[in-house]
C-alpha cells in the first residue's frame, strides 16, 4: 500500500486548505484506490490558521460580536481547546484586510480593536493560553486598538487620553497598563508570524506591507515616522529595544505589542501549526509528502507553509513535493530539496478561470493524477 501525506496552504481567492488538500487526496484515489492518503489543514499565521488547528485536535467554535478595523459591529469566531483552558485566535477574523473594501483601506485610522475583544472574551470564558496567529491584517497600529480593548490607557504631553490610531503612535508620552496586566494575570500568550520583519525601518512594517493596507507614499513615510516614536516610549518601558526583534513588525507591528507589553513569544506559524496537529507523527512510516500554496515562488522558501512542511519532510527522511496554481521558478526553488514542482493551472487556462473554486479542484485532481503516477506506480 502507498501513503501519502498532504498539507497544502489555501489557494487564496480560490480554495481554503481544506479543501484544496480533500481534492489532491481524491486525485491521488482516483488513481490508487487502495493508497493510504492523509491531508492536512494547514497555514502560516493568517488566513485559515485557526481552523487548521481546530480541524486536526477538535475544539469548539465560538463567536462574539466586536469592532471591525473602522470599528463597526461584526461577527468573529475563534476555537476553544482542552476543555476550555486553550484559545485559538486569528486576528484576521477581526482584523483582516478582506473586511475592508479597497476603498476603505487606511492604516491611518484602521485598528486592532477587534482582536483584543475576541482575546478579552476568551479570558472572560477561562481560557488561560492564547494561540494568535498574525497574518493578513487590515492594520498597522503597532497592536494599540488591541491593548486599548484589553485596558491599556495612552496619554500625551498634556495628559489627555489619546484613543484614534495615528494620535498614539504620533503623540504619546506615557503608556499607562495597569488594567491591562491586571487583566491579563495568569494568562500566557504564544504567537504566530510568518514574517521576520523588524518594526520600523527599509523592512519594517510600514514599508513592506502598509501600501496593501491602502497607503500611499506619503503615508508610509508618517506611519513609519510615528512607530518609531512609538516604539522609542515602549521600548524604554520596557527595558530594552523590542522594536528591533526578529517579527514584530508581523501585522503592522501588532506582534510588537504582543512582546513587549504583553510577554509573548513569538514562533514560526507554520511551525506552531504543524505541532499542534502532530503532523511529525504522520511522517514516521514511509511515504510521499505533498505541499503547496496558491503560487510557488522563492517567498515559498521564506517561512511559508510548504517550507515548513518541507522542512519536517526533510528531517524525516521523506521525499517532498510541491503543487501551486502556479510556478515561478527561480534559482532557490531550484536548488531546494523539493523532488518535483507542479503548476496545476493548464498553461492556456486564463487566471480567472483558474480561480473558480470547482476548476480549481478539477487541476488539483489531475495534478494529483501525475503525481501518482510517477511517484506512487
Amino acid at each position: 500500500m502507498k501513503r501519502v501525506v498532504v498539507a497544502l496552504d489555501s489557494f487564496k481567492g480560490s480554495l481554503d486548505s481544506y479543501d484544496a488538500g480533500r481534492a489532491f487526496a481524491e486525485g491521488i484515489k482516483e488513481i490508487l484506490s487502495d493508497a493510504d492518503v492523509r491531508h492536512f489543514a494547514i497555514a502560516d499565521g493568517g488566513e485559515g490558521f485557526s481552523e487548521a488547528i481546530a480541524l486536526a485536535k477538535g475544539g469548539e467554535r465560538v463567536k462574539a460580536t466586536v469592532y471591525d478595523p473602522l470599528m463597526r459591529p461584526i461577527e468573529a469566531s475563534y476555537t476553544i481547546l482542552d476543555e476550555g483552558a486553550v484559545a485559538v485566535i486569528a486576528i484576521s477574523s477581526a482584523s483582516g484586510l478582506p473586511l475592508l473594501t479597497a476603498e476603505e483601506r487606511n492604516p491611518l485610522v484602521a485598528t486592532t480593536y477587534g482582536t483584543g475583544q475576541l482575546i478579552a472574551d476568551a479570558i472572560e470564558r477561562g481560557c488561560r493560553q492564547i494561540v494568535v496567529g498574525l497574518g493578513g491584517s487590515a492594520t498597522n497600529d503597532c497592536g494599540v486598538g488591541m491593548l486599548r480593548a484589553l485596558g491599556g490607557k495612552f496619554y500625551d504631553a498634556q495628559g489627555e487620553e489619546l484613543t484614534e490610531t495615528i494620535e498614539v503612535l504620533e503623540r504619546v508620552v506615557e503608556v499607562q497598563d495597569d488594567e491591562l496586566r491586571s487583566k491579563l494575570q495568569g494568562v500566557n500568550f504564544s504567537v504566530a508570524v510568518d514574517v521576520d520583519n523588524p518594526l520600523c525601518g527599509e523592512r519594517g512594517a510600514a514599508y513592506i506591507y502598509a501600501p496593501q493596507k491602502g497607503a500611499d507614499r506619503a503615508m508610509v513615510a508618517r506611519l513609519d515616522s510615528a512607530m518609531r516614536h512609538f516604539a522609542s516610549v515602549v521600548d524604554n518601558k520596557c527595558g530594552y529595544r523590542a522594536s528591533d526583534l526578529s517579527g514584530v513588525g508581523a501585522a503592522g507591528g501588532l506582534g510588537y505589542a504582543f512582546v513587549a507589553l504583553l510577554g509573548a513569544t513569538l514562533k514560526s506559524g507554520i511551525e506552531l501549526v504543524l505541532d499542534a496537529i502532530d503532523f511529525d507523527d504522520a511522517l514516521m512510516e514511509e511515504c510521499l509528502v505533498v505541499t503547496g500554496e496558491g503560487r510557488i515562488d522563492a517567498q515559498t522558501l521564506m517561512g511559508k507553509a510548504p517550507s515548513g512542511v518541507l522542512r519536517r519532510a526533510v528531517l524525516a527522511g521523506r521525499m517532498c513535493v510541491a503543487v501551486g496554481g502556479s510556478v515561478v521558478e527561480c534559482e532557490q526553488l531550484t536548488h531546494s530539496d523539493f523532488a518535483k514542482l507542479y503548476a496545476i493551472t493548464p498553461h492556456n487556462m486564463p487566471l480567472a478561470e483558474a480561480m473558480q473554486p470547482d476548476v480549481a479542484k478539477e487541476n488539483l485532481r489531475a495534478t494529483a493524477h501525475l503525481v501518482a503516477e510517477e511517484f506512487l506506480m
